[in-house]
């Protein structure tokens, strides 16, 4: 089992596309594997023949785990099988010890069993003692006659038919005087590698990082007029709010390099480039393509990537140069009606910044109470490397930009 990412520990095979006995050359594809962040194509590196698959499509694999093997057609693999078994872990043993497909006979189906509609539960009888009064518990007696409720039309589910509190509260009148309970139900599915390495990592994060959070309203109305004048101006490259955070984020960290910075146990790295890992939500979780030296690029080129890697992430196609590498992140859930959150921070990174959406309120200008647009946003920090004060001196820059974006107009940030 290839190591297909810098934190995969394991893979799940998605599927092979080459099966035992097949003649396989270097550089085809020989299976898809999903790892904890995309499935990607895995490619043969030997010629020869697939005499052995030791990973069935769906089941998972420790990294280095036997994937499969290829030698001459008639190799006797037996030993390698057997030394394989050894070092497998027990889930896997029989998967190894298993013989080739292609040599093993096929077995006989089985019958298919003639499934049978099962009979339906006798009815529980109406329940009377020798004077034809009806079996009851004391509560199920006192909340009949609360509720106003005749116990002698009500069936009764205990023993031998005796009425229950249940019976009672589920009671809705008519011939059947019964209503069945309704029954608890859940489904559980299997956590993805993804799901897994996002647990994994963001519990490390929470808890080893000492967090703690600022945050700032920011007014939008010249952010909105300027985004609307690009558009006008620009079609069909449009930009989104989104565009405008990534590039005043971006710049601000120029400004503040502690801020764009890791903590690495016996040393803090700051770092002189600025690489933005954009957070985008996936269906199986969240995935953070990086747009690099993001200072020096367009608002029209940052739009371009994020659609562009956004699109790749939800087709599981991203690679793993996509998704390495970030000094900052930025997680956005203003498209989705969000005011104000606060986010975990993104290893290796010393801050996130959590984005809020814009809201139309009243806000006070020149003593007078006018409508206009803001927007609330969040800075995680790591406690080990950003102080209250630099985190804030941070936030400060990136509200100026936002509320001024010709400055990031006169940048050729277009």
């Amino acid at each position: 089992m290839p190591k297909l990412s810098d934190t995969m520990t394991e893979g799940v095979v998605a599927k092979w596309h080459k099966k035992v006995g097949d003649k396989v050359k270097s550089g085809e594809i020989l299976a898809e594997i999903e790892t904890d962040k995309a499935t990607m194509e895995f490619e043969s590196f030997y010629d020869g023949v697939l005499l052995h698959i030791g990973v069935p499509e769906g089941k998972t694999a420790a990294v280095d785990s036997l994937l499969a093997v290829f030698g001459k057609e008639g190799e006797d693999i037996s030993k390698v099988l057997a030394e394989a078994a050894i070092s497998a872990p027990k889930e896997q043993t029989q998967e190894v010890n298993a013989p080739a497909a292609a040599a093993a006979p096929a077995a006989a189906p089985a019958p298919a069993p003639v499934a049978t509609a099962p009979k339906p539960a006798p009815s529980p009888a109406p329940a009377t003692n020798g004077s034809g009064r009806k079996h009851a518990s004391p509560l199920a007696k006192r909340l009949a006659e609360e509720k106003g409720i005749d116990i002698g039309r009500v069936k009764g589910s205990g023993p031998d038919g005796r009425v229950t509190k249940r019976d009672i509260e589920g009671y809705t009148g008519g011939g059947m005087g019964y209503a069945a309970p309704q029954v608890e139900s859940f489904t559980e599915v299997a956590v993805s590698q993804m799901r897994k390495t996002i647990a994994r990592r963001l519990a490390e994060s929470k808890f080893s990082a000492p967090h703690f959070y600022l945050t700032l309203e920011i007014p939008m109305d010249r952010a909105i007029g300027a985004r609307e004048a690009i558009n006008a101006s620009i079609a069909p490259d449009k930009i989104s709010f989104n565009d405008l955070v990534i590039k005043a984020a971006a710049v601000a960290l120029k400004q503040h390099p502690k801020v764009n910075s890791s903590w690495l146990g016996d040393r803090i790295r700051y770092n002189e480039h600025v690489h933005i890992g954009v957070a985008v939500a996936v269906e199986e979780g969240l995935l953070v393509p990086v747009v690099r030296f993001a200072d020096g690029k367009p608002l029209r080129t940052i739009g371009a990537e994020v659609r562009d890697m956004a699109k790749k992430a939800k087709e599981k196609k991203l690679q793993p140069a996509d998704w390495e590498g970030n000094t900052f992140t930025i997680s956005n859930l203003g498209m989705f009606g969000i005011e104000e959150f606060t986010a975990i921070i993104n290893p290796p990174d010393a801050c996130i910044l959590a984005v809020g959406g814009i809201v139309e309120k009243p806000v006070v200008r020149n003593g007078a109470i006018v409508p206009g647009h803001t927007m609330k946003v969040t800075l995680s920090c790591d406690h080990r490397v950003v102080d209250g004060a630099t985190g804030a001196a941070f936030l400060n820059t990136f509200k100026g930009l936002m509320e001024e974006p010709a400055l990031l107009l006169g940048m050729g940030a277009i």
